[in-house]
């Protein structure tokens, strides 16, 4: 028989230490803050750039607070290690730049421990006031998971007229984290503001037209590779017509269409109603949807000589899918809106290609080797219509949760819904003209001869 090993006292003791000391060692899910929202301004002045910061005490961790009891903050006594959270939880989590230069270490020039319903963050100047300003009574009953810390960090630089970048690193302050980012450049009274979630990387507070370009073009890029249902609508445009030179005219059509709609809500032209962006979601299910019928029933000549005018249309509705995904980004332009606009559509178009030069040669391989061209493109387009069909139920279901209310017929409205037919009927003309006029133009040549009476 098999001989049974027995645990021995002195080994079952072991590991019950060493299981105890595992969980004592290891940190609760309640020790980090669920939701943490940080506000600061950044403000560059003369010499110096001024950093504002308030965060809430929860965020604070690993301090031993001096406590009147469990949970009130000994105030006569916290000074130093107000200081001290304010070096280790701000201050060493971020880094400020002129130019390309980093900025030295700064220095606290002032803090307050404040109470959760002080309301001075609402701008600058209240801001600046109450943490220079009086302290709060030491017999002050200060609750530490609901109390603030407001620190002022000064920071050396050589002029307020460089351009400034902060990279704030705050997420470990909380589960999840929000930085709130007010920049007041000097001069032109304008605020800029950021909202932030973790670690976002490099903001540039003020960018150059070539910075904000740059990220752009890369924001449109990747943009259209990790949107599944602008590709699947792509993917459909390629399937019967797998010749770059048929489908030049049918993708810059979409192109131009979603640029349009998408300049437009950049500037407040949009509909701003909570049933707004579930009816784009669903008409962009309904163009996939589309898109893979016509594939199945409607002949593949017709449909190239007809197609850009559909996908115009179309883009329209994908131009506002893209702006509801670029609002979030639109805070990094500066002032540069319409540039970074117009980048972010080369961006896309960029991607469009890219995705076009995979395809194209994948499905010729496909139809030559694998299965022939119109079995495989009914097989192709039933599939995409068939993820199509779900998402247009899914989000016509969610399109249902809203109610929707006719605007007041004002002239307002009127003279906005002018604005649209009129930039619409323009854009659709130019491109008629491009891809329909301009077609043929040898052939139009030989007719024009030809009625002239002119023999070749």
């Amino acid at each position: 028989m098999p001989r049974t090993k027995t645990v021995t006292p002195r080994i079952a003791a072991a590991l019950a230490v060493a299981i105890m000391f595992a969980l004592v060692s290891r940190p609760t899910a309640h020790d980090i803050p669920n939701d943490i929202t940080i506000q600061s301004f950044v403000k560059p002045e003369g010499q110096k750039l001024r950093l504002l910061v308030r965060v809430p005490f929860p965020a604070l961790l690993d301090i031993d607070w001096p406590k009147r009891d469990p949970s009130m903050l000994d105030l006569a006594r916290a000074d130093p290690f107000l200081h001290d959270a304010a070096t280790l939880w701000i201050a060493d989590n971020v880094k400020l730049y002129e130019a390309e230069t980093q900025l030295p270490y700064p220095q606290v020039a002032d803090l307050r421990a404040t109470l959760p319903s002080d309301r001075s963050f609402e701008s600058y100047e209240q801001a600046l006031a109450h943490v220079t300003g009086p302290r709060l009574p030491n017999d002050t009953e200060f609750v530490l998971s609901q109390g603030l810390l407001d620190v002022l960090f000064e920071y050396p630089i050589q002029s307020d007229r460089s351009n400034f970048s902060i990279q704030p690193t705050f997420a470990r302050l909380g589960l999840r984290t929000i930085t709130v980012l007010r920049f007041l450049p000097p001069g032109d009274g304008v605020v800029r503001a950021f909202e932030v979630e973790g670690n976002p990387g490099l903001i540039r507070l003020d960018p150059r037209w070539h910075q904000a370009a740059l990220r752009f073009v890369q924001s449109g890029f990747f943009h259209i590779l990790d949107g599944i249902d602008h590709l699947l609508f792509l993917f459909c445009l390629v399937i019967p017509f797998r010749r770059f030179r048929g489908l030049i005219g049918v993708v810059t059509s979409f192109t131009v269409a979603h640029s349009i709609t998408l300049i437009a809500s950049a500037y407040d032209f949009a509909p701003n109603a909570l049933w707004f962006p579930p009816l784009i979601e669903t008409l962009i299910a309904i163009s996939i949807v589309y898109m893979a019928i016509e594939n199945i029933v409607v002949d593949s000549a017709v449909s190239l000589r007809r197609r850009w005018i559909i996908t115009f249309a179309f883009g329209l509705v994908h131009g506002f899918g893209f702006s509801f995904a670029l609002r979030q980004t639109l805070q990094f332009a500066g002032s540069h809106l319409l540039t970074s606009l117009l980048s972010f559509n080369v961006g896309v178009e960029l991607g469009q290609l890219l995705v076009l030069a995979l395809m194209i040669p994948a499905l010729e391989m496909l139809f030559r080797f694998g299965v022939a061209e119109r079995i495989g493109t009914i097989i192709l387009s039933v599939l995409v219509a068939h993820t199509g069909w779900h998402w247009m139920i899914e989000r016509a279901d969610l399109l249902r949760q809203y109610q929707f209310r006719w605007p007041a017929l004002t002239a307002a409205l009127l003279a906005g819904a002018m604005r649209w037919l009129i930039l619409i009927v323009a854009f659709a003309g130019l491109a008629w003209l491009v891809f329909g006029v301009l077609r043929h133009p040898a052939k139009r040549t030989a007719e024009g001869k030809s009625a002239m009476g002119v023999e070749e």
